[in-house]
Parts: structure tokens; C-alpha cells; sequence
């Protein structure tokens, strides 16, 4: 049942040396482009990333070696705007990506292939895991891959046969998800406390790298620092400006 497995996932970064072949990776391409996309535009593309070397440059540079040189496969999600570009140059017209909504609809749009993607990799009894830490050298692993103009990485996927499962990990309750007719921040001060408990006990059970700490107190520490600040600057060079 489609349900039950979206809510049986769990991040693998441990990977048995399998490699998926050109037609697997192609079968889950195609059913990972057949997600929603704004107007159509389809602003996204994928790089496999197929070489070794490429590979091990990959994990220096996201700083997850381990992921990128052991998984079956490893992907660079990106945001594309430069198809958008050639196809514009077909009709003769001239266009720019550097406001905000055409780096939300990229995003947005990478966002479902993506999911689409790990959703159907894992109907196929692989393990996957989201690598952000691509956007921690996003220049030097866009020259790595040679991503052009209107290109840029949002994050990794790799996907392949997992080594060892892990505990699904408790979400919020979706009573603190779900707001009906207006947005109701009041019952955080309930919801919250109890999902620290839950996240608590979690940590304690799990069967590896049990630990003492609660969301609030990973989220308070995440958050309380900006991160990859240089960010505005690198997507500027590649055309998005933030208008």
C-alpha cells in the first residue's frame, strides 16, 4: 500500500556496494519526471554522477564521503532554468529567471521531482537519503559537474540496497500540521512538550547512536545561527537575483 510505505521511510547512509544499473536509474528518472510542476516548465535536471573521482570530490566537498562514494547511485537535483532559456531562444524571445517566484517554482519543482523519485526507489526496496550538504561548496561542485548559467544544485539523493534498516523516526503529530480555516498557533504550547517526550523516548530506544535531546532543543540550536550564508551570492552569479 502506497500509504503505508511513504510512512515507513527512514534515511539509509549505509549502502551494500550494489550499483543500479542505466535502466534502473532511467525507469526511476521517468517516474520521478511525472511529478507536478508549475505551469509545466519542468525546471529541473538531474546529474548522476557516475565517476569515481567525481564521485570522491563530491563527498569532500558535500562533506558526506561515506554517502557519495558507498551509495548505489548518487544524484545532484537541480534547478534548471537554462532549458527554459533555449526554449525561449527557439521562439525568438529573451528571458531572465532573477526574481523570487521563478526561484520558488525551481525549488518547488526539484522538491517533487525528488520525492517522486525517492518514493519510487524505495517501492523498489532501495534505501535513499537527501544530501544538503551539496549546498555547502555549491560553486566548486557546480564547476565540478559543469552546471551552467540558470543551473544550480539544491541537493544530493543517493539511493541504493541498504545495509541496515533503521527505526522510522516519530514526526510531529498532525494535529500541530493541521490548521483548520485560520492558522492556530496557540496549541504549540501544548503539542510541543509532547512531542519533545516522544522525540526523547525515540533516542533513548533506538538500537544506534542513542542520545539525550529533544526536537525543541535541535531545532533552537539549528536555527539559531544563519547558515551557508554565501548562498544569495553564488545564486546571483548564476542569474538568480532576488527581484
Amino acid at each position: 500500500m502506497v500509504i503505508e510505505l511513504m510512512k515507513s521511510h527512514a534515511s539509509v547512509r549505509d549502502y551494500k556496494e550494489k550499483q543500479l544499473t542505466r535502466e534502473e536509474v532511467s525507469e526511476l528518472v521517468a517516474a520521478a519526471q511525472h511529478a507536478a510542476s508549475s505551469h509545466f516548465v519542468q525546471a529541473y535536471s538531474i546529474v548522476w554522477v557516475t565517476d569515481p573521482e567525481k564521485r570522491k570530490q563530491l563527498g569532500e566537498l558535500s562533506r558526506n564521503a561515506q554517502q557519495m562514494e558507498g551509495a548505489g547511485a548518487v544524484f545532484l537535483m537541480c534547478a534548471d532554468y537554462n532549458r527554459l532559456k533555449h526554449a525561449a531562444d527557439m521562439q525568438g524571445e529573451a528571458i531572465s529567471f532573477d526574481h523570487a517566484e521563478n526561484l520558488i517554482v525551481a525549488v518547488t519543482d526539484v522538491g517533487l521531482l525528488a520525492q517522486n523519485m525517492a518514493l519510487a526507489a524505495e517501492s523498489k526496496g532501495y534505501g535513499i537519503c537527501y544530501i544538503g550538504g551539496v549546498r555547502n561548496n555549491m560553486e566548486a561542485i557546480s564547476d565540478l559537474v559543469g552546471l551552467p548559467e540558470g543551473v544550480f544544485p539544491v541537493y544530493g539523493l543517493t539511493v541504493g540496497v541498504p545495509n541496515e534498516s533503521n527505526e522510522v523516526k516519530p514526526r510531529l503529530p498532525v494535529e500541530a500540521i493541521l490548521h483548520e480555516n485560520a492558522y492556530d498557533e496557540a496549541k504549540y504550547k501544548t503539542l510541543l512538550p509532547e512531542y519533545d517526550e516522544t522525540i526523547q523516548r525515540y533516542y533513548q530506544e533506538r538500537t544506534t547512536n542513542q542520545k539525550v535531546a529533544t526536537w525543541t532543543q535541535q531545532m533552537a540550536t539549528f536555527l539559531r545561527k544563519p547558515r551557508r550564508p554565501d548562498l544569495k551570492g553564488v545564486l546571483a552569479k548564476k542569474g538568480y537575483l532576488f527581484k
